[in-house]
């Protein structure tokens, strides 16, 4: 369908469902806006392009990360990529024990030679100086 004829009746459903036309059918101000949609999408290559090939998704996902990265969008998101991540990427000790960290976490404290934390700050306000209480020393350079 060349363009003008697609103006003419976008146009024409356009002012069949304009609100101010159809007052009391709240629906007919939903169908306006669809048009009104549809019309950007058709007139515009680019998003034309992307409604094509991949859908309303498509053009959420342009809306969302720009009309460039569609297509990557959807290589990176295929079964077939995922797969290759997961194949690819596997990494020899991605999980940790819940035991085996706190045991390499008292391990590195032992070496590190901190003190454990004994209470809890105390309150502060907007008055209270930060280097106050210069005799707690909470060693974060040690990790």
């Amino acid at each position: 369908m060349d363009q003008q004829r697609q103006r003419a009746l976008s146009t024409k459903l356009a002012l069949k469902f304009h609100p101010d036309k159809n007052p009391d059918n709240p629906e007919a101000a939903d169908k306006f806006k669809e048009i009104n949609s549809a019309h950007a999408i058709l007139v515009d290559g680019t998003k034309r392009n992307i409604y094509d090939k991949y859908g309303s998704l498509g053009l959420y996902v342009a809306e969302q990360f720009g009309e460039d990265n569609v297509n990557t969008y959807f290589v990176l998101s295929s079964w077939w990529a995922k797969a290759l991540f997961v194949c690819c990427g596997v990494e020899a000790e991605f999980y940790v024990s819940p035991e085996d960290l706190e045991a390499q976490m008292t391990a590195e404290e032992k070496d590190a030679g901190a003190e454990p934390i004994m209470m809890q700050p105390s309150g502060a306000s907007e008055t209270t100086q930060l280097t106050s209480d210069p005799k707690y020393s909470y060693r974060t350079d040690a990790y």
